[in-house]
């Protein structure tokens, strides 16, 4: 039976699909972003100095305000666009996914086409990252969006997905369909950073595939507020392929996050790792892990570790499935308290107790995740000792 002010359940009747403003002024130069607008995107990791990016992708509701591209290896187009001008990617959409999986997908695909194309070329290797933002401006709206990234046959591509909201929204409704696919010996390292507010219901839907001996590296980072985060993405590998997904989470006060990976080892050779660190700080966090091992030889690992420093739920929920002889996975999973050891051993090196916590804390959310430029892993770092604040 679920009560009123269940989370978990999401009224579509209750947002808005159409923006009440419905052309936003559209941005040629990301230095002439406004300054409001600037200070939220920076804290999800997108830079205003286009320098250090190879191409930018930015969503305000449903307009797209920027796109620019730097790099000739490189596609940055929004869906709509990149649908007419290559007819070849219709093929590409709803391929991963149903659009009957439930009724988000239901409610994506019933919308009109919004969201990022973004593509790597054929032996590719970009040295900066590309970045995307999608940010709900107005208040009580239903933000939709149908992503499509392709990392071509021995491409390498970084991506930096931030995620945001305007500070004086109630609520708002995120549903994010995204396909990726990562072709042969490419790499794809894909970063979310998300910063969403209190009340917003957040559902993602994601599929991706790695074909033979590529690589994928999901980042996915939620330390602020939110009040309803689902997301259980599912990788398929094929030969030899790798996917390693790592996620961060801190759950404050009314928070409820249902974060989750998927892993279907199809190939020969295929390898697969889930980490995740979790902190709940008064709200709930089910963090879920699936391991599936269809075919001999291939390896996975899943690890979740979470401490609880409030009144609160962790939920750790490891699967192992193995289908056939051969297959090795394991799984490990923890949740628990500070060690008061821990605390007492720093506090003997000069530390207050309240600083040897905050130390702790942050060396257990600061996991070293592979592939995030030197700057933003800077920020990273800043943005753990903010929410520090918080979950004291």
């Amino acid at each position: 039976m679920h009560s009123v002010n269940d989370k978990t359940i999401v009224n579509l009747s209750d947002f808005n699909s159409r923006a009440e403003k419905n052309e936003y002024a559209y941005i040629d130069s990301l230095e002439a972003m406004e300054k409001t607008d600037a200070d939220e995107f920076v804290k999800v990791g997108i830079e205003t100095d286009a320098s250090l990016r190879a191409g930018t992708f930015i969503q305000k509701d449903n307009a797209v305000v920027h796109c620019s591209n730097s790099s000739d290896g490189t596609d940055v187009m929004g869906i709509a666009g990149a649908l007419e001008a290559f007819p070849w990617l219709e093929s590409h959409v709803w391929k991963l996914l149903s659009p009957e999986k439930d009724d988000m997908t239901r409610e994506a695909a019933q919308s009109p086409l919004q969201g990022f194309f973004i593509r790597s070329h054929k032996d590719v290797k970009i040295e900066k990252p590309l970045q995307t933002c999608l940010h709900i401006a107005q208040d009580k709206f239903s933000q939709k969006v149908h992503n499509i990234v392709i990392a071509e046959e021995n491409s390498e591509v970084h991506i930096i997905a931030g995620c945001s909201t305007s500070p004086h929204l109630t609520t708002g409704l995120h549903i994010g369909v995204s396909e990726f696919y990562v072709k042969k010996g490419a790499t794809l390292k894909y970063t979310m950073i998300h910063d969403w507010g209190e009340n917003v219901f957040v559902r993602p839907r994601t599929a991706v595939h790695v074909e033979e001996g590529g690589v994928f590296i999901s980042n996915y980072i939620s330390l602020k507020p939110v009040g309803s985060l689902e997301s259980n993405p599912v990788t398929y590998l094929e030969k030899n392929a790798t996917a390693t997904m790592n996620s961060i989470l801190v759950a404050g006060e009314g928070a409820h996050m249902d974060v989750g990976s998927v892993v279907e080892l199809n190939g020969e050779g295929a390898r697969a790792e889930i980490i995740s660190r979790a902190i709940v700080a008064g709200g709930t966090i089910i963090s879920r892990g699936h391991l599936k091992g269809n075919v001999h030889g291939v390896k996975g690992h899943l690890e979740c570790k979470g401490l609880i420093l409030k009144d609160g739920l962790l939920h750790a929920i490891p699967e192992l499935s193995g289908a056939v002889p051969g297959v090795e996975m394991s799984h490990e999973a923890a949740v628990g308290k500070i060690d008061r050891r821990e605390i007492e051993y720093l506090m003997a090196r000069g530390l207050t107790e309240d600083d040897a916590v905050s130390t702790i804390v942050r060396g257990f959310l600061n996991v070293d995740i592979e592939g995030l430029p030197e700057e933003l892993a800077q920020k990273m770092d800043q943005a753990v000792k903010d929410t520090e604040q918080d979950m004291m």
